[in-house]
């Protein structure tokens, strides 16, 4: 069960949600605190049992994932391994880059942002104007230090 959302944080998110032009349902507020509260990017699946015993069910979780995300307060990834997960839009530069990449373990599949690795691309020929801005993931793979001991 999700930890209790202290009132300042539960107005600040109410406010947030509003000037995004959402409604502030609880299912709503809560998904994004936690979310905003995660160390790393959750899948759906890991927000779900995080937020059990609050009377919502997968379909609502996920509903509110994809509204909050397509109100660009969240991210969405894919890290290739079949399942989204999703971060604080708050960790990236701006409401419309994501640049922070993130360390996938192959062996365990937990994934890690990397905030101080700053990756920037220069302008080059070929390379789309967007990549050029920082429209663009990078994503390292290999063992985590827990699976290689």
């Amino acid at each position: 069960m999700a930890s209790r959302i202290s009132k300042t944080k539960r107005r600040e998110i109410v406010a947030e949600l509003h000037e995004a032009g959402m409604r502030a349902t609880p299912a709503r507020i809560a998904v994004l605190d936690a979310v905003r509260q995660a160390s790393a990017p959750l899948t759906h699946g890991e927000l779900t049992r995080q937020l059990d015993g609050n009377g919502w069910d997968a379909a609502t979780i996920y509903r509110n994932l994809v509204a909050i995300t397509d109100a660009n307060l969240i991210v969405r990834t894919d890290h290739g391994d079949r399942r989204w997960r999703f971060e604080d839009r708050a960790r990236s530069a701006s409401k419309t880059e994501h640049q922070h990449p993130h360390f996938l373990c192959t062996d365990c599949g937990s994934v890690s942002c990397l905030p101080e690795v700053e990756v920037r691309l220069p302008r080059a020929q070929g390379l789309p104007r967007s990549a050029a801005e920082g429209a663009f993931d990078v994503q390292l793979r290999g063992v985590c230090d827990s699976c290689s001991d």
